[in-house]
């Protein structure tokens, strides 16, 4: 078998915290470790403080099992981390947050445990935009200091182009609790949603629509201007959420399929062959 796929050692368990020691020690040489990240924030009126780390957890349980169907791919599946990076939403009430720099710390600190642990691949996969470039700092400064592959990324980019191929979603990707979040909890816990949702005339949504520009924008009192939510949640569906999430899964699954096929680089062979290669 290829590097990263299921061997004698696959129990069959694939969520970590059901693991034994011995079993997470005999599998960790091997297995992609997958962390979901998500916020415990305000989204809107009418989502639950929850809805990313729902939707994160979901996505990436589903998409390591299809990893792993018949056999194709070992993963398991870290605790769900449930607090973001979210200081904008704290004016809103029934936020929990990290700060910039508590934030970065406990992600690396989180990803450096799993290392001493023996995991040697760790893809961290996002459900709240605060994290993103956060994640990815994390990522890049521990692989500089350890012989392992990372890899970060939101669980919508890696699912962007099939998304939009599909021209099933007219809003925002992701948004924040309009209709592309609000129709994956419809489809996911629809009793966590407070009816009726909220609506946003044409006028409306071109006063709060987000520009595209080639340039990173952060607006004092933007969100608190907005509500606290993009685009029109009205427009959102239990329907919709289903065929979204079965168009995201597929892709994320074949993200850890890939990055759990990256050869493993021998740092210290490296630098063995350019000691000899200066001293002949």
């Amino acid at each position: 078998m290829g590097s990263g796929a299921t061997g004698s050692g696959d129990s069959g368990r694939f969520l970590l915290h059901e693991l034994t020691r011995e079993e997470s020690a005999a599998r960790a040489g091997e297995v992609l470790v997958v962390v979901p990240v998500g916020a415990t924030e305000q989204h809107g009126p009418h989502l639950p403080l929850g809805t990313d780390f729902l939707i994160v957890e979901h996505v990436a349980r589903a998409a390591a099992q299809s990893a792993r169907s018949g056999g194709r791919l070992d993963v398991v599946v870290a605790p769900t981390f449930p607090f973001g990076s979210s200081h904008h939403h704290l004016p809103f009430g029934g936020t929990v947050s990290l700060a910039t720099e508590r934030y970065y710390g406990a992600l690396r600190d989180m990803a450096a445990s799993l290392i001493r642990s023996g995991f040697r691949r760790i893809f961290i996969v996002n459900g709240h935009g605060g994290n993103q470039d956060l994640m990815e700092l994390v990522a890049r400064d521990l692989a500089l200091e350890h012989p392992v592959n990372l890899a970060a990324a939101s669980y919508w980019d890696l699912a962007r182009e099939a998304v939009v191929g599909s021209a099933l979603l007219n809003a925002m990707l992701p948004g924040h609790a309009g209709v592309f979040e609000t129709s994956l909890i419809l489809a996911l816990r629809p009793e966590l949603v407070t009816q009726p949702l909220p609506h946003r005339d044409e006028a409306e949504l071109a006063r709060v629509a987000i520009p595209h520009t080639p340039f990173r924008a952060e607006r004092a009192g933007f969100w608190e201007d907005i509500d606290g939510f993009t685009d029109s949640p009205d427009g959102a569906s239990a329907e919709l959420g289903q065929r979204l999430l079965a168009l995201i899964v597929p892709p994320v699954a074949e993200a850890f399929a890939v990055f759990a096929r990256l050869p493993l680089v021998d740092r210290h062979s490296h630098a063995t062959q350019r000691q000899s290669a200066h001293s002949s």
